[in-house]
């Protein structure tokens, strides 16, 4: 048997560690066994799906070094390898299920299936859609030659123990009480994940699914599309998640999770990839440094811990410096950091703003180190010359943190429309709403446009620096950020009817 592993990403957001995480321990397990990895792009979900984002999925894994055998960008043998041109497919076999009894038309509106919810949970029973979803077999038939909506779902055991089988956890109990009847097909005739994710697997000859352990949870649904079809099911293996240092999972909230981030933070690709290949695993000789050839060549996936590994930026900057040091020549660092951006040529943009401001030529570095900075070391008297007070500018930097989270048309026009939106709707003078803008982004209110600088600085690098701001600013507790979520909703709501 040919070893054939995936990584199945969703075109949705920046591109995330956690997927170079998991594309990396798959790479190497069908490299160490001589077999093929592929990249697969699960858009089912139309709405949020992005080409932009896509082309940062793929440009951050290949900036790591990783390359796949077959791909939406390099083709092969079973494509396509986006799920949406696959979209036709997807539909008769979910029909199939229903033909053979596994699955069912479902009718049910949004507020019957909220009562069914609420009733399973009055009952002490798992809140999901279970029960008797089901009509007779005559009023399916009328309604489906009427044209009403529908969606498919899976017919689920409601009692008895499913079993899994983990290559690093053995056998995994569920009570199939805990599994609710999952929709395949979607009333747009797009399928969810988990119907594609089955029928992909099987079509490209998936051996392997190693995946994050959060998909524990939808392994019983998974085992059983595949005994509805008939099909032999992959060997899973669900890696343990990356953890903050205190040991909550990964999130933006308290760590940067962007490949993008650390790119533009200045990390080595070589050396991200490395500390990414120690999250829960180790060389035989407990080395810390190692390349991906040696990662490859010693890979033995017996070696994963299933205690979280943490994602430590103070370690990862430790791990990238003995990078620097030990594998960079004087000339060679030149070149990464030329290739990185230090040098006037990348700045072209701002090149009209820079030559406007210096005096002599040594004026340049210094002016433009925000630029190419990290985190800026801000203090809470940095915000102090602002008129707003310290809370106003806090729950300012939010409220634009959230905008521009779900900007994906990241241009200074746009941005500075956000800006000046929020700043109408609170009541703030533009001058005093941007201040804390400017000292998040540039480290002083005394800089050129700010819409400029975040334009350059990117997405990525721009909101982790918002993020900081607000933590240097003492955070939000959880209840002042719940009143700031209603708040914010309220905001987008009457942008969007305006």
């Amino acid at each position: 048997m040919t070893v054939r592993t995936r990584i199945a990403p969703s075109p949705t957001g920046d591109p995330h560690v956690g997927t170079a995480y998991i594309a990396l321990f798959n790479l190497c397990f069908a490299r160490q066994h001589g077999g093929q990895f592929i990249l697969r792009i699960e858009d089912t979900d139309q709405t949020r799906s992005t080409q932009q984002s896509e082309d940062d999925i793929l440009n951050a894994l290949r900036w790591m070094g990783l390359e796949w055998d077959e791909g939406p960008d390099v083709g092969g043998p079973h494509g396509p390898y986006r799920q949406s041109e696959r979209k036709d497919s997807y539909k008769a076999y979910a029909e199939q299920l229903v033909e053979k009894g596994h699955a069912f038309y479902c009718f049910r509106t949004p507020e019957e299936l909220d009562a069914i919810r609420e009733d399973r949970k009055a009952r002490g029973l798992n809140p999901g859609v279970k029960g008797d979803l089901e009509l007779p077999a005559e009023e399916v038939q009328k309604r489906l030659a009427e044209g009403v909506p529908y969606v498919i779902r899976m017919k689920v055991p409601d009692e008895g123990v499913c079993m899994i089988n983990d290559m690093l956890r053995g056998t995994i109990e569920i009570d199939w009480a805990q599994v609710d009847c999952q929709i395949l097909l979607k009333s747009d005739g797009m399928p969810t994940y988990h119907l594609a994710n089955v029928v992909d697997d099987h079509l490209m000859g998936i051996t392997h699914v190693i995946r994050g352990e959060e998909w524990i949870n939808s392994a019983p649904k998974h085992q059983l599309l595949y005994e509805y079809f008939g099909w032999d099911m992959p060997t899973l293996c669900h890696m343990p998640l990356l953890r903050n240092p205190d040991k909550s999972k990964l999130s933006k909230r308290k760590n940067p999770t962007s490949i993008n981030f650390y790119e533009r933070f200045g990390v080595l690709p070589e050396a991200l990839m490395n500390y990414l290949g120690r999250m829960g695993w180790s060389m035989p000789d407990e080395r810390e440094k190692f390349t991906l050839a040696e990662m490859i060549e010693n890979f033995d996936i017996s070696r994963v811990s299933l205690g979280g590994p943490i994602f430590d930026l103070v370690k990862l900057r430790w791990l990238n410096a003995l990078w620097i040091r030990d594998s960079l020549t004087d000339e060679s660092f030149i070149e990464r950091v030329e290739e990185w951006g230090y040098g006037l040529s990348k700045l072209t943009p701002l090149v009209p703003q820079i030559r406007g401001r210096a005096e002599v030529l040594s004026d340049v570095a210094p002016m433009t180190t925000f630029l190419r900075s990290g985190y800026l070391g801000l203090t809470e008297s940095d915000f102090s010359n602002g008129k707003l007070d310290l809370d106003t500018q806090k729950k300012v930097l939010q409220l634009i943190l959230w905008t521009y989270e779900q900007e994906r048309e990241w241009n200074k026009d746009n941005l500075f429309a956000h800006a000046k939106r929020l700043s109408k709707q609170l009541g703030i003078k533009m001058g005093d709403f941007m201040f804390p803008i400017f000292v998040s982004i540039a480290g002083s209110p005394n800089s050129w446009s700010v819409m400029e600088s975040l334009e350059f600085i990117g997405p990525d690098m721009s909101r982790a620096r918002l993020r900081d701001a607000i933590e240097t600013l003492g955070g939000l507790s959880k209840k002042g950020l719940k009143k700031l979520e209603k708040e914010f909703a309220e905001l987008q709501a009457v942008s969007a009817d305006a």
